[in-house]
């Protein structure tokens, strides 16, 4: 099937996004025009410690309105690394580093309406290096051994979905941890 773009107007840009206005020609040859977030791509961290917990970080979201329970994480800057750009968002979040550090994978968050591409690590041999975490941040860390985390997800006590999958990208990684 063949969608092509044929005009793209961006309408607003944020601090953390873009949005376009986009008129597509579908595959019957009708056009419609859709809106696309426009996002630098982000990280997401899987930090274990060395007594087999997940590190979590409670923070304010805007789309829930309220505080949730996800694994750390951040936007890319323009070009940067996602292996830098993770080993930084760590720090930041959880005044943690890691000796090793291994990429789990990769994936669209919702393709539907934004481009956000996801990069996904773990994290082991956590040792304290912290940096300032970002000025509008107020995390709280929360450290749940592997076990209670598989819990949680099952009870559906963690509502990140970006937390959920890259928790399942883990699972292999994890399994002796539990």
């Amino acid at each position: 099937m063949n969608f092509e773009w044929l005009e793209k107007e961006e309408v607003f840009r944020g601090r953390a996004f873009a949005v376009d206005k986009v008129k597509v020609r579908l595959p019957d040859g009708r056009t419609t025009t859709y809106d696309c977030v426009k996002h630098s791509g982000a990280v997401t961290i899987v930090p274990v410690d060395d007594q087999n917990r997940i590190i979590f970080v409670n923070q304010y979201r805007m789309g829930s309105k309220g505080m949730l329970m996800e694994l750390p994480a951040g936007t890319l800057e323009e070009n940067e690394d996602p292996t830098i750009c993770a080993e930084r968002e760590i720090r930041e979040e959880t005044g943690m580093a890691a000796k090793h550090v291994t990429k789990l994978g990769e994936f669209f968050l919702a393709p539907g309406y934004s481009s956000e591409y996801m990069h996904v690590y773990l994290m082991t041999g956590l040792y304290p290096a912290p940096l300032k975490h970002d000025d509008d941040e107020f995390l709280q860390t929360q450290a749940i051994p592997v076990s209670e985390v598989w819990e949680m997800v099952r009870s559906n006590q963690i509502h990140d979905g970006k937390t959920l999958a890259c928790l399942f990208l883990a699972m292999d990684h994890l399994k002796n941890a539990a």
